[in-house]
């Protein structure tokens, strides 16, 4: 092995050209780690917002970021028995915790690292790690959606929307989901039994004809801002709301009040087991990831290009990154 790997570097914060490949030194492996050659990554929201400084005070620069692992074992520390040297894994580096997937090799705590589904090639694997922990968390773990209830999941054609639309459906829940016309068969294919077309129709409204006045019993916000405030209208008594958007400005949350609604919100942390049951789901195929767009590791200033005017564009779902120039065809959503 060589002590140096080609690493894409931010150099500073701001626009698409912040990001330089540089060598890096290999960081050592510990003896509960496991050093994985990175076959595939993905970019994410967290990604471009780190990148325009909006977590400056957490991200020391120069920085190696990025958010999702698929790849193979190359090293294991001497207290590692779970893994061998070949197994092909997947995980989430720690956020804010050490370099990132932006890079040929990750060293990460055995402790955050699953097995990789057998199904699914790295690219699909790695659009999952991040956006798959963080629906499990918010659907499962803190709204609890069970078998009956009913869902509304805002921007449903969107990375994380297209997974917990697929892990509702598998819950048993009837599934409402914004997104635009262009959208609505993707949507529909998986698994969205009503589908609102937010730039044309008033949600609250629509939500509240679909439901004939009771309203849904979760709201899984990806969206934020004004979408978060008024989502509480959209609401059934008693009902969960759970956000994974940071609230950048004071809300108004009274309607809310009057629903003695719940309100959970989101930054995920990562373990093997949320990644386990993701597993599970994955190769029983009920989750398929969504790939809207795989480039290669050179030109991940392109890919948060694409990402951050994503939905204007009509990208759908993730984009993926190429770390090893796999030829690969793009899956389709099924």
């Amino acid at each position: 092995m060589t002590d140096t790997m080609k690493a894409i570097v931010l150099a500073k914060f701001g626009g698409f050209d912040a990001f330089e490949m540089r060598d890096a030194t290999v960081p050592v492996v510990g003896p509960r780690q496991v050093r994985v050659r990175v076959h595939a990554t993905a970019i994410n929201p967290l990604d471009y917002q780190i990148r325009r400084g909006d977590y400056a005070d957490y991200v020391p620069l120069p920085a190696i970021i990025g958010h999702d692992v698929s790849g193979v074992v190359e090293e294991k520390g001497a207290d590692v028995s779970e893994f061998d040297v070949g197994d092909e894994v997947y995980y989430t580096p720690k956020i804010f915790g050490g370099p990132g997937s932006y890079a040929e090799q990750h060293v990460a705590d055995v402790d955050l690292v699953a097995r990789k589904p057998h199904n699914i090639n790295h690219l699909e694997a790695a659009s999952l790690t991040l956006v798959g922990g963080t629906v499990w968390e918010a659907l499962v773990t803190r709204a609890q959606l069970a078998v009956h209830e009913t869902i509304l999941i805002h921007g449903g054609a969107g990375g994380v929307g297209t997974v917990a639309i697929q892990l509702a459906k598998a819950t048993g829940a009837r599934v409402i989901t914004t997104a635009r016309r262009s959208n609505h068969e993707l949507v529909r294919s998986l698994g969205s039994d009503e589908v609102i077309d937010h730039t044309a129709d008033d949600y609250v409204s629509a939500v509240t004809e679909l439901t004939h006045g009771q309203g849904v019993n979760v709201v899984f916000d990806t969206i934020g801002g004004d979408t978060l405030t008024r989502s509480a209208l959209a609401l059934a008594d008693a009902g969960r709301l759970v956000s994974i958007v940071d609230i950048a400005q004071p809300q108004n949350l009274i309607e809310a009040w009057g629903k003695n609604a719940a309100y959970h919100f989101v930054f995920t942390r990562q373990n093997r087991g949320k990644l386990n049951a993701l597993t599970n789901l994955i190769e029983r195929g009920l989750i398929k990831p969504v790939i809207g767009a795989v480039l290669p590791l050179a030109r991940v200033g392109e890919a948060h290009e694409l990402l951050e005017g994503g939905s204007s564009r009509g990208l759908r779902g993730k984009v993926a990154i190429d770390v090893v120039g796999q030829t690969v065809e793009l899956p389709t959503p099924r």
